[in-house]
């Protein structure tokens, strides 16, 4: 792992009163510390989860669109406020890496379409305007990621099918086995929650906490549905 710990300067914050400091998760919030290659945000729309998750970013150096520190292109509504009042402590500090923003990944491609002139080795050798939605995806990950890195995804499964899901955790495996690469993924995906080894942080609780697998909303809820479809459909929709 590279970034150990986020810590909020609470002391520079003049009130938790209003947006996005009035987040429950983020008013609460005191300090972060990794122990995974691969940690997850999990928690309700509304949460704090991609806040942080974009602080992260943008005190990483990286495009709060999408990207990396050398993808420089504006997105409207792509700064972040709670970026300016976090610490991040890293043993060692990498400056490699990339913010994936699944709904501005449109403005992301187009940015790649503008400023690419060598074929898109990168990208699997074509636009990413070209291939489907999952399918850009994937050629960013296979391809744009490699080496020592923090990779910070914004739901990612937002263009991947399940099977597409399952194929994504041979990716993670390959790239942090040897410790090389750093993942923080918000998500609320049960499929890629159940990545081996991880931990999933629970943004829902009024404060940030460790959950189990087993004890997310997205497993029990995932898992109710499957065993009782008729009947959550039938308590819905009467």
């Amino acid at each position: 792992m590279y970034l150990k710990k986020i810590s909020l300067l609470r002391e520079n914050i003049k009130s938790f009163d209003h947006y996005p400091f009035s987040i429950p998760a983020i008013k609460s919030l005191d300090q972060i510390e990794f122990r995974s290659n691969v940690t997850f945000f999990v928690g309700e729309n509304g949460s704090g989860k991609s806040t942080l998750l974009e602080a992260i970013a943008h005190q990483c150096g990286f495009n709060t669109a999408g990207g990396s520190r050398n993808n420089v292109y504006d997105v409207p509504a792509s700064e972040s406020v709670v970026a300016d009042y976090i610490r991040l402590s890293w043993m060692p500090k990498v400056t490699s890496g990339f913010f994936l923003r699944a709904e501005s990944f449109y403005h992301f491609a187009s940015h790649i379409d503008d400023v690419d002139d060598t074929g898109y080795r990168a990208y699997g050798g074509c636009s990413l305007h070209e291939q489907s939605h999952g399918e850009s995806f994937f050629a960013l990950f296979m391809n744009r990621f490699k080496g020592k890195a923090i990779y910070l995804l914004d739901e990612p499964e937002a263009a991947l099918s399940p099977s597409r899901q399952l194929a994504f955790f041979r990716i993670l495996h390959d790239l942090t086995r040897n410790g090389t690469a750093q993942f923080i993924i918000a998500t609320h995906s049960p499929i890629l929650l159940g990545y081996p080894n991880s931990v999933i942080l629970n943004f829902d609780d009024r404060k940030i906490n460790e959950i189990e697998y087993e004890m997310t909303d997205h497993y029990q809820i995932t898992k109710y549905f499957l065993q009782h479809r008729e009947k959550v459909i039938s308590e819905i929709l009467d």
